[in-house]
């Protein structure tokens, strides 16, 4: 009777384990192939605009070219054409450093 008791909870066990497993296994798998990738990325593009100094040729998010004239905190002043136009936009707002060729897509 008592063998009897011990299979059925071992049997209990290894039915949640198989229950639970793919689950723990597609968490896995999409940690490695899309957050992990997306907080690289975003670290990357936190450290690029960090950096950035007068001087530097940006592309805003918005698809405006300019060069950096002024930094203030999270401001950054570009001047666009030779007509000497400037643009305050903030940091985040950038989204290259130096000109786009071409979409990435």
């Amino acid at each position: 009777m008592l063998n009897l008791i011990l299979t059925a909870a071992a049997g209990g066990a290894a039915g949640i384990l198989t229950t639970i497993l793919p689950f723990v296994v597609l968490i896995v798998v999409f940690y490695f192939l899309l957050i992990r990738p997306e907080n690289k990325k975003k670290k990357a593009l936190s450290e690029m605009r960090n950096a950035l100094a007068v001087g530097d040729e940006v592309t805003t998010i918005g698809g405006i070219v300019g060069r950096v004239v002024h930094i203030k905190d999270d401001l950054v002043t570009i001047e666009t054409s030779e007509d000497r136009v400037r643009i305050q936009i903030t940091r985040w707002a950038i989204s290259t450093k130096g000109t786009q060729t071409a979409e990435n897509g």
